[in-house]
Formats: structure tokens, C-alpha cells, sequence
């Protein structure tokens, strides 16, 4: 009996030994396959100082967007830019935008620009420049459409208007204000 017993424990301390192995590697597996990177929203890269021109089919240009800095994000395709800059050259009246901070849409089809926004279209001979303020607006590039949802002030001269909501619409040359508006309007001299 005491054989018997000598030959069964280097069998358990080897079979404890293979068992806490098993262990081990189960405990220190990484769950899923591959790396984590789409669960990170880590930059993979940036550009400071940059100006995107983008051209019209006839070759003349259509718009500007210059900012200080942009950092693009891999895991949802999104380009964060800083104090972002934005011109629309289309008609007698350009245009100009300005922000804190600006979200690119991976197709670069929409543009969110968000705190201290700032338009400005130039004046004409005839008519004053027109100025609005927000704090955020979302800009449809390629349909010549901006809107908001939030509280906006358009000043034209002396003509203020104040609204919640708006969308404008560069092509039909409507703009729509959405609810709460609120205006002053300057009598135009002949």
C-alpha cells in the first residue's frame, strides 16, 4: 500500500500543476479576437495649420475649409478640427463661417460646427452684410443648406431678427426660421 500511495502523488502535484496552467491561460486570455483598436477613440492622425480648397466641375473655386488643427478618428471615420473656417464662394454674396470646434462627417458631406458660430455674408451694393450668431449649425456642403435647432440671431444693418431654429437653403435663397422668432426690421430708405 505504501507504493500505491508513493506512485499516486507525483501523478496529483502534476495533474495540479497541469490544471492551474489551464487556469492561468484562461485568466490572462484577452477577450475577443484581434486588438481593442475599435473600442478606442485614439487619433491616428492630425494636421495643424491646414486649408482644403474644393473646386467646382468648371474649375473655379467653390469653397475653403482652413482651421488650426484637425485629428481624424479611425474607429468612426469622424475629423475633429479647432476653430474651424469655412467659405462658400457660390452667387454675388460669399459667405463665411466660423466656430470653436467643427465634427467632418466621414464622406465630408456634413459639417457640425459647434460653439461661438459666426456667418457672415458679405454685403452688396445694395444690401448690408448679413450676420448670424449660434451655438451650434450643421452644414450641408454639397446642397448649400445650413440649419440649427438653436436659438439664432440674424442682424442685417439695423434689422435683427431673433429665432429658435433655422434652415437655410443657399440654392432657393429661402431661409426659414422655426419657432420664437422675434424681429426688428429696419424701413428701407428709397
Amino acid at each position: 500500500m505504501k507504493r500505491f500511495g508513493q506512485g499516486l502523488f507525483p501523478i496529483a502535484i502534476l495533474t495540479l500543476l497541469v490544471a492551474l496552467t489551464f487556469w492561468l491561460e484562461r485568466a490572462t486570455e484577452l477577450k475577443g479576437a484581434g486588438s481593442d483598436s475599435k473600442l478606442r477613440h485614439d487619433p491616428d492622425f492630425f494636421v495643424e495649420n491646414f486649408k482644403v480648397r474644393r473646386f467646382a466641375p468648371t474649375g473655379g473655386l467653390q469653397s475653403t475649409l482652413t482651421a488650426e488643427k484637425m485629428v481624424h478618428y479611425p474607429d468612426d471615420d469622424t475629423t475633429v478640427v479647432t476653430e474651424p473656417r469655412m467659405s462658400f464662394f457660390k452667387g454675388p454674396r460669399p459667405t463665411h463661417l466660423s466656430a470653436k470646434q467643427g465634427l467632418v462627417a466621414p464622406d465630408a458631406r456634413e459639417v457640425a460646427l459647434v460653439g461661438n458660430v459666426r456667418g457672415v455674408r458679405e454685403a452688396t451694393k445694395t444690401d448690408p452684410e448679413v450676420i448670424f450668431t449660434t451655438t451650434h449649425l450643421t452644414v450641408l456642403p454639397d446642397n448649400d443648406v445650413v440649419r440649427t435647432n438653436a436659438a439664432i440671431t440674424l442682424v442685417q444693418g439695423a434689422s435683427v431678427v431673433r429665432a429658435v431654429g433655422l434652415e437655410a437653403d443657399n440654392k432657393t435663397k429661402v431661409i426659414e426660421l422655426l419657432s420664437q422668432v422675434n424681429s426688428t426690421i429696419e424701413k428701407k430708405r428709397r
